[in-house]
């Protein structure tokens, strides 16, 4: 085997690195805020909201879970300008990223909301709370406390997801290695780096992501 490793590109295509880094992030970071306040509300639907509107949530949740990711994009990106919405790359991209993790995150928060004890529910009764009120106040904090790592782990998986977008040229981290490897013909190193790259992102979003638990759940965290 006589492949030479090279990696001296990596100074001429850094600014488009760091570009779709930045972009990752950022898909990232309106997926994972906007997906699971989606989540929550259809985790409280489909939990303890009204009737009338539970049949479409639950249309919505199986539909996602149960499609892939990248045909969700296509449909977003090239079906919807058949119906007259335009959408650039990118976002299509923030949309399809919060469909998708909104539906994820709406079972996993159920399964949290699920696991209260009926004694909060009735707690909250008898304190003539609404059942929305009763959702807010005394029992979604534990709920997510209770979901918080599951929750977290489905946040990493969209953002490791999030790289098929380089399918519509949102030009994220591995549009940009495409871009590179297309150039310099190195794929080997070009994906290494990537690879590494993702590598990072997804440990150090792990582990911001225990810490932002930490903050908002001190008490789970002194335990």
């Amino acid at each position: 085997m006589n492949y030479i490793f090279e990696f001296g590109w990596l100074a001429q295509y850094y600014p488009q690195i760091v570009k779709g880094v930045l972009i990752t992030l950022e898909l990232i970071a309106v997926g994972a805020v906007l997906g699971i306040s989606l989540g929550i509300f259809c985790a409280w639907v489909r939990a303890l909201g009204p009737a009338w509107l539970k049949p479409a949530v639950a249309t919505y949740v199986e539909l996602i879970r149960n499609t892939p990711f990248l045909i969700q994009l296509f449909f977003i990106f090239f079906g919807l300008p058949s119906l007259g919405l335009q959408l650039d790359e990118l976002t299509a991209a923030n949309i399809a990223m919060v469909v998708n993790l909104g539906a994820y995150s709406c079972e996993i928060i159920r399964a949290g909301i699920q696991a209260t004890p009926k004694g909060q529910f009735e707690a909250g009764a008898s304190l003539a709370m609404t059942r929305f009120e009763t959702f807010r106040h005394v029992v979604l904090v534990p709920s997510l406390q209770r979901i918080w790592p599951a929750l977290s782990s489905q946040v990493v998986i969209v953002m490791l997801g999030s790289s098929v977008v380089s399918q519509i040229a949102a030009e994220d981290l591995t549009f940009a290695a495409n871009f590179i490897q297309s150039r310099t013909f190195r794929a080997f190193e070009t994906y290494i780096v990537s690879t590494v790259i993702y590598l990072c992102l997804a440990i150090l979003l792990r582990q911001g992501l225990a810490v932002l638990g930490g903050l908002i759940f001190p008490r789970r965290a002194a335990r």
